[in-house]
C-alpha cells in the first residue's frame, strides 16, 4: 500500500491504551446497479446508487498496545484476517506509521454475504472510529484511499449518505433525490459468491443503462417503479429461482418495487407506506420461508 503522510503528525502519542469509541455501521441497498465494462485490473467499472438503511452492526473499538482482535456474536463471521474490519485496522495502523494495538467487539446484526455491505460497513466504521480515537490525523480524501484498498463498497460508508458510485465505487456524487421509505428485507438461506457472478456476467445482457441515465441526465427524484435495475440480476436469478420469487412475493405484498441488492441472495422492497411495509413483514415472517427484516432508507449519517 502507498505511504501518506497523516495531517496531525504525533497525535498518536496522545491516545492512551483503553481508550474506546462506540460506532454504527449501517447496511445497504443498490437501489440500481448498471455494470459498464470490465477493467484490464479484473475490476468492473460500475454506476450505482446505493442508500444506507436503518439496519446497522454495532462495534466497540478499544486501543491496546499491540495485536488485533476481533469478538462477535455471529459465528458465521471470520475472526482472522479474512475479516474487513481487522484489515481496516491494520491497514489504519500501517499507514499511521505508529503501531498499535485494537480490540473490535462485534454485535453482527446485517445478515453475513447478503448483498447489504455489512463487512465493508464494519471496515468503514473501523477507519472513521480510529480516526477519531487518534484526532483525525486522515481527512475523509485520505480515508478513502485506505477504504479503496479494503474492498469497493467500503469508500461509500465513508462517505455516509446516498450517493451516485462510479468507477469501482470510489468515485460518490451525494444523491439527493430520494425520501426515507419503508424498506422489507427478505434473505434467503442461500450463498452467493460476487466473483462468480461478476464473472459469469455476459455484458451484452446488461438491462439498466437506459433507466441510470434516465434518473441521472432528466433529474427525476427516484422512483420505485420506474428506476429499480440491477444487471447483476441475470445471473443470479438464473442460478437461484428463489431471488426472483421473493421479489413476486414482495410485490404482491404492497411493495411498490422490488430488487436484489448487490450480487444477492438479498432482495428489498420499498413501500410507500410504513403500515403497509410492517404487515407484509409480519407475513412473511410468519410463513418462514425466509430471513425477514423490516427497516427504512436513511438519508443521514447514522454517526
Amino acid at each position: 500500500m502507498g505511504r501518506f503522510r497523516a495531517t496531525s503528525r504525533g497525535c498518536a502519542m496522545t491516545v492512551l491504551p483503553g481508550a474506546a469509541i462506540d460506532l454504527i455501521a449501517p447496511a445497504k441497498i443498490n437501489l440500481f446497479l448498471h455494470v459498464i465494462r470490465r477493467r484490464d485490473d479484473g475490476y468492473h467499472d460500475l454506476a450505482s446508487l446505493l442508500c444506507p438503511l436503518a439496519l446497522a452492526d454495532r462495534l466497540r473499538l478499544r486501543i491496546g498496545l499491540s495485536g488485533n482482535r476481533l469478538w462477535c456474536d455471529d459465528p458465521a463471521v471470520p475472526l482472522d484476517d479474512r475479516n474487513l474490519a481487522l484489515r481496516a485496522a491494520a491497514a489504519f495502523s500501517e499507514a499511521l506509521e505508529k503501531p498499535f494495538g485494537v480490540s473490535v467487539h462485534l454485535e453482527k446484526r446485517i445478515p453475513v454475504a447478503a448483498g447489504l455491505g455489512g463487512g465493508s460497513s464494519d471496515a468503514a466504521a473501523v477507519l472513521l472510529g480510529l480516526n477519531r480515537l487518534f484526532d483525525h490525523p486522515f481527512s475523509a480524501g485520505q480515508l478513502v484511499t485506505l477504504a479503496t484498498a479494503i474492498g469497493a463498497d467500503v469508500p461509500f460508508f465513508i462517505f455516509g449518505r446516498p450517493a451516485l458510485a462510479q468507477g469501482i465505487g470510489e468515485r460518490l456524487t451525494p444523491c439527493f433525490r430520494l425520501a426515507p421509505l419503508p424498506v422489507v428485507l427478505l434473505c434467503p438461506p442461500i450463498a452467493i459468491s460476487t466473483a462468480e457472478v461478476f464473472r459469469n456476467l455476459n455484458l451484452g445482457l446488461t438491462k439498466c443503462e437506459e433507466k441510470f441515465y434516465d434518473f441521472l441526465l432528466k433529474e427525476q427524484f427516484f422512483d420505485a417503479r420506474q428506476h429499480l435495475c440491477n444487471d447483476l440480476e441475470t445471473v443470479s436469478v438464473a442460478e437461484h429461482p428463489e431471488i426472483g420469487v421473493a421479489k413476486e412475493v414482495l410485490v404482491r405484498h404492497g411493495a411498490t418495487g422490488a430488487l436484489m441488492s448487490g450480487s444477492g441472495p438479498s432482495v428489498f422492497g420499498i413501500f410507500d407506506d410504513g403500515a403497509v411495509a410492517g404487515r407484509a413483514a409480519e407475513i412473511l415472517a410468519r410463513e418462514g420461508r425466509w430471513k425477514v427484516i423490516l427497516t427504512e432508507m436513511r438519508l443521514q449519517s447514522m454517526e
